[in-house]
């Protein structure tokens, strides 16, 4: 095993399903010389050339269908958009074509597409570099969305998601490309689209989250087991399609429900959740089923101390816990 961080993981699985397909290539804003933004693509050029790992316009739309083209014609590429808010102008590419097109052929054309997309707050990015966006792609059918939080779900997920002949929507919460750093196999594996994971396992509550929120639930899970309260933490991983039944077997076993998410709570990811577990689970619940969500607020503050109410924490979640366990 070796310890690397999400960005690395990332990194990692680009270059592996390279090196085994000739068909993958990357291509979006500064992904070649500079290595992304991020440094996701670092060291790509050098290995693939300008012909696998290709530069292009600051045109999200371009971007979009160039790469949805080319998955058309049998190819798989892996458009990177620089920030999720820089999605917008690729919208109608994603929305009204990639995730249409196998069910509107009648399964005749496929559109295997990885997009990979940097989302979400904690950074002080303001207004235009923070946004959450899994919301609009959840609620698409066609589309595939994953949402991994450790180095080994990130590597593990995309891996699949480049193998997969469906478009899928890989979002990377940007805080936790270095912040957060986990153990990763050396050999080959992949981590199945579609499947929850349960990070901790507990008696008294379920709680529920994905991506950078998921290192509070864990944080205040371990705090508030100090109290005697007994979190179980299921990490979502897989946003579509949702993993439904990991969810209805965990809140069957503990009889509450806490959802934890940083985009926004009107309509938001945990708003189906609480919708399965009241319809799937209903008999079994103790409790009214809540959630911790970002406010509904148009974006992100840029203030620190106004993202920092925005954002969801460790001592929110605490709190969060505490009162459901006093039902």
């Amino acid at each position: 095993m070796a310890v690397i961080s999400v960005i690395e993981a990332v990194r990692e699985a680009i270059r592996e399903e390279m090196r085994r397909d000739s068909k993958v290539f990357v291509l979006g804003e500064d992904v070649g010389q500079r290595g992304g933004v991020f440094l996701a693509t670092q060291g790509l050029l050098e290995e693939f050339g300008g012909e696998r790992v290709i530069d292009t316009p600051l045109a999200e739309a371009a971007i979009m269908g160039i790469a949805l083209g080319a998955a058309y014609r049998g190819l798989r590429p892996i458009p990177e958009v620089q920030f999720s808010d820089f999605v917008w102008p690729a919208v109608n590419q994603l929305i009204g074509e990639a995730a249409r097109v196998c069910y509107g052929t009648n399964g005749s054309l496929n559109v295997p597409m990885v997009v990979r997309i940097p989302y979400g707050g904690g950074i002080r990015g303001g207004l235009f570099h923070s946004q959450n966006v899994e919301t609009l792609f959840f609620h698409t059918p066609g589309l595939k969305v994953i949402a991994p939080a450790t180095p080994y779900d990130a590597k593990g997920l995309l891996k699949s998601a480049i193998r997969d002949n469906n478009p899928v929507i890989c979002l990377e919460h940007k805080k936790t490309y270095r912040l957060v750093r986990g153990e990763v196999p050396e050999e080959e594996y992949t981590v199945p689209i579609g499947k929850a994971d349960i990070k901790r396992s507990g008696e008294s509550i379920t709680l529920v989250s994905y991506g950078l929120t998921l290192h509070y639930c864990l944080e205040a899970a371990e705090q508030v087991s100090q109290e005697d309260i007994d979190v179980e933490v299921v990490d979502l991983r897989t946003l579509t399609p949702l993993d439904k039944e990991t969810v209805v077997e965990s809140v069957k076993k503990t009889g509450r429900l806490l959802i934890v998410h940083e985009d926004n709570v009107t309509g938001g990811v945990g708003a189906e959740v609480a919708a399965v577990a009241a319809s799937d689970a209903f008999e079994y619940l103790d409790a009214p089923i809540s959630r911790l969500c970002g406010p509904d607020v148009p974006t992100m503050p840029f203030a620190e101390t106004l993202e920092n109410a925005y954002m969801p924490n460790t001592e929110k979640v605490a709190q969060a816990l505490r009162n459901l366990a006093a039902y």
